[in-house]
């Protein structure tokens, strides 16, 4: 997914994106994966690689996964970019929506990944990236079944992490689709209010990284490459 952001990270930057519990070559080490149990891997592969301070960019799960980073090894941080994430928990609403994708994905992974994938996007990018959306959900159904229920098992249960977003240490930037069909775009601005967090918006959904390509690699040569 960071195939078209990473030339121009690596001008400035070594960059390692990382393939999470359950994800592409990544193995799955239990029936839910928490947030805390993701970090702690990337902390792991991080140190292996002798990698002291680093910037994390994390959409969407990887933006949950980013905030526990930052809860657990706060010293290892140097900035952190959330695209299309949240630092609120699941409400009981949001959590009943994870059980019913559960049941779907335990019976038939392949329609729920279907299903689910434009449903990301805002109504305009539907028709725009129509092939884009073909491709995403191509790799998305290289998920295995399990990969898939413990991300949902581990989103449901992590903790709110709003607290991360007042700490005036940490640099922080906060990248929001307005029409963002996952993430209520008032309850993102309320979170960044009063916080020292650059918060940027796009006029598009979930997928900043294909709605909004071009617009997101401005952002990061003026944020990361800085």
């Amino acid at each position: 997914m960071w195939q078209d952001i990473i030339p121009i990270l690596t001008k400035k930057n070594r960059v390692i994106t990382i393939d999470l519990l359950g994800h592409g070559k990544s193995e799955n080490l239990s029936y839910v994966h928490t947030m805390e149990e993701q970090a702690k891997m990337i902390k792991a592969l991080l140190s292996n690689l002798r990698l002291r301070r680093f910037h994390i960019i994390g959409h969407s799960l990887g933006g949950y996964i980013a905030l526990a980073l930052a809860e657990l090894f706060p010293k290892n941080l140097k900035s952190i970019v959330l695209i299309n994430s949240t630092a609120k928990s699941d409400n009981l609403k949001k959590q009943t929506s994870r059980e019913q994708a559960i049941t779907i994905v335990k019976k038939n992974p392949d329609a729920f990944i279907k299903t689910v994938i434009p449903n990301l996007f805002s109504e305009e990018s539907k028709i725009k990236y129509k092939s884009k959306i073909e491709s995403v959900k191509k790799e998305a159904l290289k998920t295995s079944q399990q990969g898939i229920i413990a991300s949902l098992e581990g989103m449901k249960i992590r903790k709110d992490r709003s607290f991360i977003m007042q700490k005036e240490s940490l640099k922080k930037m906060l990248i929001i689709g307005k029409k963002d069909p996952i993430l209520n775009y008032s309850d993102l601005i309320e979170q960044a209010k009063n916080t020292n967090t650059k918060v940027v918006e796009f006029n598009n959904g979930h997928m900043s990284h294909i709605e909004n390509l071009k617009e997101l690699k401005n952002v990061f040569i003026n944020h990361i490459l800085q």
